[in-house]
Protein backbone atom coordinates (compact mmCIF):
# COMPACT_ATOMS: atom_id res chain seq x y z
CA UNK A 1 0.00 0.00 0.00
CA UNK A 2 1.45 3.32 -0.70
CA UNK A 3 2.21 6.19 1.52
CA UNK A 4 -0.57 8.16 -0.29
CA UNK A 5 -3.28 5.08 0.92
CA UNK A 6 -4.37 4.91 4.19
CA UNK A 7 -7.15 3.74 6.53
CA UNK A 8 -9.95 4.40 8.78
CA UNK A 9 -11.32 1.95 11.22
CA UNK A 10 -15.01 2.52 12.60
CA UNK A 11 -18.58 0.88 13.09
CA UNK A 12 -20.77 -0.25 10.19
CA UNK A 13 -23.70 1.57 11.81
CA UNK A 14 -21.56 5.07 12.06
CA UNK A 15 -20.92 4.45 8.26
CA UNK A 16 -24.24 3.68 7.54
CA UNK A 17 -25.28 7.16 9.13
CA UNK A 18 -22.67 8.80 7.27
CA UNK A 19 -23.67 7.08 4.18
CA UNK A 20 -27.57 8.89 4.68
CA UNK A 21 -25.76 12.50 4.98
CA UNK A 22 -23.07 12.08 2.62
CA UNK A 23 -20.44 12.55 4.64
CA UNK A 24 -18.06 11.29 7.38
CA UNK A 25 -17.51 13.47 10.08
CA UNK A 26 -16.05 10.48 13.11
CA UNK A 27 -13.10 10.83 14.67
CA UNK A 28 -12.66 8.16 16.49
CA UNK A 29 -14.81 5.80 18.46
CA UNK A 30 -17.65 8.03 19.77
CA UNK A 31 -15.57 11.04 19.26
CA UNK A 32 -16.19 13.95 16.73
CA UNK A 33 -14.27 15.53 14.11
CA UNK A 34 -15.87 19.09 15.78
CA UNK A 35 -14.73 17.30 19.08
CA UNK A 36 -10.92 16.12 18.30
CA UNK A 37 -10.35 18.56 14.98
CA UNK A 38 -9.33 16.01 12.48
CA UNK A 39 -10.26 12.66 11.80
CA UNK A 40 -7.63 9.70 12.70
CA UNK A 41 -6.58 7.45 10.13
CA UNK A 42 -3.90 4.50 9.91
CA UNK A 43 -1.41 2.85 7.12
CA UNK A 44 -2.24 -0.56 6.69
CA UNK A 45 0.76 -2.07 8.89
CA UNK A 46 -0.65 0.18 11.72
CA UNK A 47 -4.66 -0.69 11.67
CA UNK A 48 -4.05 -3.78 13.91
CA UNK A 49 -2.75 -2.32 16.55
CA UNK A 50 -5.35 0.94 16.70
CA UNK A 51 -8.56 -1.79 16.36
CA UNK A 52 -6.56 -3.56 19.36
CA UNK A 53 -6.16 0.05 21.11
CA UNK A 54 -9.55 1.52 19.96
CA UNK A 55 -11.96 -1.56 19.55
CA UNK A 56 -10.64 -4.21 22.01
CA UNK A 57 -13.75 -6.32 23.52
CA UNK A 58 -15.98 -4.17 20.99
CA UNK A 59 -18.30 -6.98 19.36
CA UNK A 60 -20.07 -4.38 16.99
CA UNK A 61 -19.72 -4.77 13.31
CA UNK A 62 -16.79 -2.66 11.86
CA UNK A 63 -15.65 -1.29 8.64
CA UNK A 64 -12.51 -0.23 6.99
CA UNK A 65 -12.16 2.65 4.97
CA UNK A 66 -9.75 2.36 2.35
CA UNK A 67 -8.72 6.45 1.26
CA UNK A 68 -6.31 8.23 -0.69
CA UNK A 69 -4.23 11.37 0.26
CA UNK A 70 -4.16 12.89 -3.19
CA UNK A 71 -8.17 12.23 -3.54
CA UNK A 72 -9.01 14.18 -0.58
CA UNK A 73 -6.25 17.00 -1.26
CA UNK A 74 -7.21 17.27 -4.87
CA UNK A 75 -11.08 18.05 -3.05
CA UNK A 76 -9.64 20.69 -0.70
CA UNK A 77 -9.44 18.51 2.77
CA UNK A 78 -6.20 18.71 3.95
CA UNK A 79 -4.64 15.39 5.57
CA UNK A 80 -1.17 15.63 7.02
CA UNK A 81 0.73 12.87 8.60
CA UNK A 82 1.53 14.06 12.37
CA UNK A 83 3.39 12.49 15.38
CA UNK A 84 0.98 10.45 17.60
CA UNK A 85 1.92 10.28 21.70
CA UNK A 86 3.32 6.90 21.11
CA UNK A 87 6.07 8.22 18.87
CA UNK A 88 4.35 7.01 15.58
CA UNK A 89 3.20 8.85 12.60
CA UNK A 90 -0.54 8.32 11.94
CA UNK A 91 -2.40 10.37 8.88
CA UNK A 92 -5.07 13.02 10.05
CA UNK A 93 -7.56 13.87 7.79
CA UNK A 94 -8.82 17.79 8.94
CA UNK A 95 -12.16 17.96 7.11
CA UNK A 96 -15.14 15.73 6.82
CA UNK A 97 -14.90 13.05 4.45
CA UNK A 98 -17.52 12.48 1.71
CA UNK A 99 -18.65 9.32 1.34
CA UNK A 100 -18.05 9.60 -2.61
CA UNK A 101 -13.92 9.56 -1.96
CA UNK A 102 -13.82 6.55 -0.10
CA UNK A 103 -11.98 4.31 -2.31
CA UNK A 104 -13.18 1.03 -0.78
CA UNK A 105 -15.28 -0.25 2.06
CA UNK A 106 -14.32 -3.51 3.95
CA UNK A 107 -16.02 -5.54 6.94
CA UNK A 108 -14.09 -6.69 9.95
CA UNK A 109 -14.45 -7.54 13.43
CA UNK A 110 -13.04 -8.28 16.72
CA UNK A 111 -11.94 -11.92 17.11
CA UNK A 112 -11.81 -12.85 20.79
CA UNK A 113 -8.56 -12.76 21.07
CA UNK A 114 -8.73 -9.24 20.57
CA UNK A 115 -7.06 -9.39 16.75
CA UNK A 116 -8.93 -7.66 13.73
CA UNK A 117 -10.31 -9.74 11.51
CA UNK A 118 -11.07 -8.24 8.11
CA UNK A 119 -13.00 -10.00 5.48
Amino acid sequence: MSQSLFLHLTTKLAWEDALAVGVYSLSTKDKTLEEVGFIHGSFANQVEEVAGFVFAGSTEELVVLHLDTNKLKAAGIEVRVEDASNGKKYPHIYGVIPCDLVDQVSSAHMNADGLLIQH
